[in-house]
């Protein structure tokens, strides 16, 4: 079993329609895949009704969220999307990115990068904004050679002279909330020099389900280390290809999860099931 378990849309800051990253996950081989897009899960409903005949869905998002001064992202999978405090904050996340994606096209004025903010909402649409959207803008500009190179110390990377925070939830309250609303949570993309074994056996403690292994930024020795650690912790170990389409190379499919892992998350919700396209 091949299950991709981060992937992202143009709900959010992918670049495809849902239908087509379940095409796509289908073209890969895929068994079973995660719409995880930022704070929303929009693009759910479109996945579903466009799902391939043998690959199922896991409906989910990746929810923002704050530790010790620091963006952390947590993978959450299986919760009912109707549940009231989850929705509000999500949506609060979803308002504040507008803001903060405002504050960081004023500050790149600043620095003599021609972008606008309405170059910015045109490129984003309807989607969640986030600043994958505006570094598709600071390229078209001539600004940077291609997207990729505005999340550097000098643009719009984190702590760079262009960034802005923006609201996020605290982990621990965040992971509240989807238990709550019958979910799970997966750390993901944690890397031991973003966030330490403490800090994540802190997350464990409060109810953290798993820890994102395998995927495109960890290298063989963070695999290593975060194997060792989730399973000391009794935390799954999943994967994911975190693939935004074009904007990170049409790469769905690269990670997977181990089958078991993928069974023994699904089988710790409680509020939404897995989505399923059978033969007629």
């Amino acid at each position: 079993m091949r299950a991709d378990l981060h992937t992202h849309s143009d709900a959010s800051d992918g670049t495809d329609p849902p239908a087509q990253v379940m095409r796509r996950a289908a073209a890969a081989g895929l068994d079973a895949v995660a719409l995880t897009d930022h704070d929303t899960v929009a693009g759910v409903a479109a996945a579903a009704a466009a799902l391939p005949e043998g690959l199922t869905l896991l409906p989910g998002m990746e929810l923002s969220a704050r530790l010790a001064e620091r963006s952390l992202h947590l993978l959450a999978y299986l919760f009912d999307p109707a549940d009231a405090e989850l929705a509000a904050q999500a949506r609060l996340i979803r308002e504040d990115r507008v803001n903060r994606a405002r504050a960081m096209v004023d500050k790149l004025a600043g620095l003599g990068v021609p972008v606008t903010w309405e170059q910015v909402a045109a490129i984003a649409g309807t989607a969640v904004v986030g600043r994958p959207h505006i570094a598709r803008a600071m390229a078209a500009s001539g600004a940077v050679a291609s997207p990729d190179q505005a999340f550097t110390a000098e643009w719009i990377g984190e702590g760079g002279r262009a960034y802005v925070d923006r609201y996020a939830l605290d982990p621990a309250r965040a992971i509240g909330l989807v238990q709550a609303a019958g979910g799970i949570t997966v750390l993901a993309h944690p890397g031991p020099s973003r966030v330490s074994a403490d800090q994540i056996a802190g997350l464990a403690a409060v109810g953290l389900a798993g820890v994102e292994v395998f995927h495109p930024d960890h290298d063989e020795a963070e695999r290593s280390f975060l194997l060792a650690l989730g399973h000391d912790l009794g935390l799954v170990a999943t994967g994911g290809s975190d693939d935004h389409g074009s904007f990170t190379g049409d790469r769905i499919g690269t990670e997977t999860t181990p089958a078991g892992a993928y069974h023994a998350l699904v089988s710790l919700a409680t509020g939404a099931a897995p989505i399923s396209c059978r033969p007629a």
